[in-house]
């Protein structure tokens, strides 16, 4: 019977292969970012967040706190890894770690700071969503950050009274986490709860601004006669619904109604489905109308 023993190549010719005597590097750091950050859905270098950044190239920062902590401990960074830092306000620079010390990294800048301008369309979210529990508001505000909302902004409602400031901490943080995991240059910001009645002259001042309600008639409907805007409102109320008076109140300021399908949605579901669904129409705006 035949053996597969003649088969296997030698250990010595096995060496000879291309990829193994050809050298490589194994870290995934070295890789070039995009030059388009006009498109930051393709991976990049790793970015850190820095409210100070190097004015010109060979300008030298020191990054400590939780980044420090990020970039060392996590993800084990070392010495001459090249990494970017932004600011959170569309500043970005290319650099690497000069030097790593037991509270901070020392960064030096390989290139001009860049600043890159905000993109349009901007969407404001007011969602009233302080009493939600388990976690429900830090994916809201996490996926408004991904999807490019500009701001969100709590709402104080009848049925969704508060919202406790240790929660306010927590939303900025996983803001920043989720600005970083998605590659966004221009942090979402998040507003200090709202009233209604401080929301109505926001309201009236906006071109264009929608609010989730009950059996109105369908988002996807409504853009069809809606003109296209630069920035706009979203407006979705608490688990117990806006009162009537509320609504009323917010359709005579302009905002239009528009519904989300047939199901009872919930605050961060509806949120969502309506930013996602603004997003796409505004791009496909945007490319039929360059």
């Amino acid at each position: 019977m035949q053996t597969l023993g003649p088969l296997r190549p030698r250990f010595t010719e096995l060496l000879k292969l291309p990829w193994l005597t050809k050298p490589f590097n194994l870290r995934a750091f070295s890789s070039t970012p995009p030059a388009d950050y006009s498109n930051q859905s393709r991976g990049g270098l790793p970015r850190f967040f820095s409210e100070t950044l190097p004015s010109s190239k060979g300008g030298v920062i020191r990054v400590q706190g939780d980044e420090f902590w990020h970039m060392t401990k996590v993800l084990r960074l070392k010495t001459d890894d090249r990494i970017e830092l932004f600011n959170g306000k569309g500043g970005l620079v290319e650099g690497c770690i000069q030097n790593i010390d037991r509270t901070a990294i020392d960064f030096v800048a390989l290139e001009e700071p860049k600043l890159v301008l905000p993109q349009s369309p901007q969407w404001h979210v007011f969602a009233a969503f302080g009493s939600l529990k388990g976690g429900r508001a830090d994916w809201l505000v996490e996926k408004c950050t991904e999807l490019g909302a500009t701001s969100v902004t709590p709402l104080l409602t009848e049925r969704s009274s508060a919202i406790a400031d240790n929660r306010v901490e927590r939303l900025q943080r996983v803001i920043l986490a989720a600005a970083k995991q998605c590659q966004r240059l221009h942090e979402m910001k998040l507003n200090h709860p709202m009233k209604i009645d401080n929301l109505v002259p926001v309201v009236a001042k906006s071109k264009l601004s929608f609010i989730a309600i009950a059996e109105a008639t369908p988002l996807v409907g409504a853009l069809t006669s809606t003109r296209t805007e630069s920035s706009g409102l979203i407006i979705v109320g608490p688990e117990g619904d806006f009162t009537v008076k509320e609504v009323n109140m917010i359709i005579e300021a302009g905002s239009t109604a528009v519904g989300l399908g047939p199901h009872r949605l919930r605050v961060e579901t509806a949120t969502i489905a309506i930013l996602a669904t603004l997003m796409l129409w505004s791009d496909s705006q945007q490319i039929t109308n360059p």
